[in-house]
Order: structure tokens, then sequence, then C-alpha cells
């Protein structure tokens, strides 16, 4: 199984390269998902050429590309997370797990590094990452997340969300004031949670309006059981540009059927994107459940997956797994394994403002390669993994599954003709 514990990538051979940004690397024998197997050239961080497999290995101007054997895996865009909290992941054990979670500035720089590097293992090589601000907290942990994403450039993107908890009022005063000032810091999203503050609809102004000044995108919490204050800030966000995104919706699914639908509606016109949470919620919002995500889509909304509580106090068991929160939406939700994973996906990279990935020529190699030859099987049993940023391997994951080693165990396997791994010399 997995080793459990990140550890940063390292350079090595043809038969486990790592690049330097820009140098060509090949990719031989990839499944794609849609059946073709095919060899990929990476130059200068973006996919050069796709051919069938061995057209690109011989002779021409890249024969001296270093090469990654993909025979048996299944080569997809990468995902992107985004929905994480970076100031509190990684903080349920802390202190023997008892006492308030620590806003040290070094703890948290530890602790949002290696939640970065836990999800870019699993696939994610794009993080937003939430953090607050104002409170207890001031500037402090954003100051610290920022620096988990300059140490982290050239592995993963992580970009951060500015939330404060309140907004209005005398209270909010002081919140408003540092709000602007993470965005000079370096904050690229405007975010918060709405539920919390005395006025929800003065706190989406507030916020609104400081997005329109920086130009900067909008990331809410809200449980969205309210549909009258959904269809006033579907209102009030439709002009704004580059866009608004609500976290978790589960009230959604809670509201009667026509309810529902009509402010489904309202959302997909306004051009409002959900992230749904199917591994959990975050402490931001109260309430559990997931966003109605069959309603969503049918009316035309973006909807994505991310993964939320990063074994925090809210989530003690959540795993940050993109590749998860798409398993989930298959077999929970009722998508097709395609729709369940362009959620974490496409989706994804759009809600991130990021570019679109496709395995083809001319787009960016941001790439997953997981063990298996099928999109459904990945998703049900994805252990091996080798995860592609920027034309470049930047984390791989290793699973070796061993059985008994008896001799009726080995007969019964090559009786039914079972592929084994193992150390008894049958592979």
């Amino acid at each position: 199984m997995p080793d459990s514990q990140p550890r940063p990538p390292h350079s090595g051979s043809a038969s486990d390269p790592s690049p330097a940004d820009g140098a060509p690397l090949l990719l031989c024998g990839a499944r794609l998902t849609d059946g073709r197997t095919v060899d990929v050239r990476l130059v200068g961080g973006r996919i050069e050429a796709v051919g069938t497999a061995g057209s690109l290995s011989a002779g021409g101007t890249r024969a001296c590309a270093a090469r990654l054997d993909l025979g048996g895996y299944l080569l997809l865009p990468a995902p992107a997370e985004p929905h994480s909290h970076g100031d509190t992941a990684l903080s349920a054990d802390g202190e023997g797990g008892e006492g308030p979670v620590s806003y040290d500035a070094h703890d948290v720089q530890r602790r949002a590094t290696e939640a970065a590097l836990l999800q870019l293992g699993h696939g994610a090589t794009a993080v937003r990452a939430h953090v607050r601000v104002g409170d207890v907290q001031g500037l402090g942990a954003l100051t610290a997340v920022l620096q988990a994403g300059r140490s982290l450039r050239g592995l993963t993107e992580l970009t951060t969300v500015a939330m404060p908890r309140m907004l209005t009022g005398v209270a909010g005063a002081d919140s408003l004031a540092m709000l602007r000032d993470a965005l000079k810091m370096g904050a690229s999203v405007v975010g918060g949670c709405p539920d919390l503050d005395p006025d929800p609809t003065g706190y989406v102004e507030a916020v609104l309006e400081v997005a329109s000044e920086h130009g900067c995108p909008v990331d809410l919490h809200t449980d969205a059981a309210d549909p009258a204050r959904l269809a006033r800030l579907a209102a009030m966000a439709g002009g704004l540009r580059p866009g608004v995104t609500l976290t978790p919706c589960g009230g959604l699914a809670r509201l009667p059927a026509e309810v529902t639908a009509r402010t489904a509606d309202q959302l997909a016109a306004a051009g409002v994107a959900v992230v749904c949470l199917p591994q959990g919620g975050c402490g931001s919002v109260e309430r559990r459940g997931t966003a109605p995500v069959r309603v969503l889509r049918a009316a035309g909304v973006r909807v994505a997956a991310g993964s939320g509580a990063l074994r925090d106090v809210s989530n003690p068991v959540g795993r940050g797994d993109p590749l998860e929160a798409a398993y989930l939406l298959a077999s929970r939700d009722g998508l097709r394994p395609e729709e369940a994973y362009d959620a974490v996906s496409t989706s994804a990279r759009a809600v991130l403002g990021l570019a679109e990935v496709r395995v083809e020529a001319g787009f960016p190699a941001e790439l997953l390669a997981v063990r298996g030859d099928r999109l459904a099987g990945a998703l049900s049993l994805a252990y091996s993994r080798i995860v592609i940023h920027r034309g470049r391997v930047v984390a791989r994951t290793s699973a070796v599954r061993e059985y008994c080693n008896s001799t009726a165990g080995v007969e019964a396997a090559v009786e039914v003709g079972l592929p084994r791994q193992g150390r008894g010399g049958v592979s």
C-alpha cells in the first residue's frame, strides 16, 4: 500500500525521469480514455506531440528526450483542488489531539506545505487554499500559507483565499480593512462565509465590492439553505468577472424540488459556479450534506468537487484525494465516471481560472498517470499514480499488493489466470 508520508520528488534516470523545467520528456505507451495507446512528448511545460505508440520514440529532433514508460497506466488531465483549508489542515492530531489549533506561523506553514504535498501526491497540481484573516489569526496565518506557496513553486500551484469572519457593522470595519491588506499581500481570491455575519446580504455586498476593486474572483462558503438569499446573491454576482463560486451548498438538497430547480436556474444564469465536497464538509459551514449535483448540472451550473477539510477537527479523517471525490460522485450521486472526473479536473481548473488541459498537442503538460486501463477502474482502485506538473514528474506513488505465499494460493492464481504481485517469483 502507498507510503502515507509525502517525500520530495527526486531527479532520476530514464526509468524515473525528472527533467528540468523545459527539458523534453517522452511518455511511452500510455493508454487514453478513448482506448488508444500513445506516446506523448512534453516540451517547455506543454504537450508538443501525441502519436501512436512507438511513433515518437525513434529518430527526430527529440530523440534524446528522457523517457518514462507508462505501459499499464491510464493518462489523464491532472486534477485540481478547488477547496482546501491550508491554515487548519492536518491539525486534528497536533499536540496529542487536544487544545486549540496552533496558529504559530511556523506550524501553519509546515501544515500547509505538507497538505499541499499530500494533495500533489494524489494528483492535484493546483490547490486553492482558504485562509482565515482577522480575529485571533490577524494576517499571520495568511503570511504563512503564502510562504508555503512560494516554497512549493515548481511542484504545485498554491493560491490563497482571504476569509474574514465578519464584514458588516462596527465589528466588521477592521476585518474589511484587513481583507484589503490581505489582497495587497498576495491573496488572489476574496472569500468568507456570509452565513456567519449578522447581515449576510451586506457581507456579500462588501465582498463583491472589494473583489471588483481588485479584479479578483469570489469564493464563498454557504449552506445555501435560504433560496431568497441565493437569488439576491445571484442577482448581485451576475456581472462580476472573473467569477463567483459557492461551497458546499448542501442546503440546496434539503429544499423542495421545485425550489432547488428554480435556484439552480438562477445560479446558472448568473454564471455562479458550485464546488461540492463529497468527502465531507469544513468548519466554516456547520451543517453537512452534499449539493444536489445532478440538478445543478442539468441547469447548466458549473459544478466542481473539492476535498474540504483535510484531517482537521471538522473532518479528522479527510483525505484530500480528488479521485476519491470523483469516486463518490459516481457511486453515490450517479454521475458517469467521465462526468465525475470532469468535476475534479476540467471543471475544477475552470473554477480556478486555469487553462484547460487535454491530452492533445498544444495543451499544458499537467497530467496524471494512474495504474489501470479504464477510468471506472482508476476511480475504484487508484493506488499507483505518477503526477506531472509543467512537463516534469513531480510526485510518484507506488503500491504493491501481496498475499500469503502458499503453494495453494499460487496454484489457484495460475489456474484462473490471475495476475499476482508478491515475493514468490510470480508477477
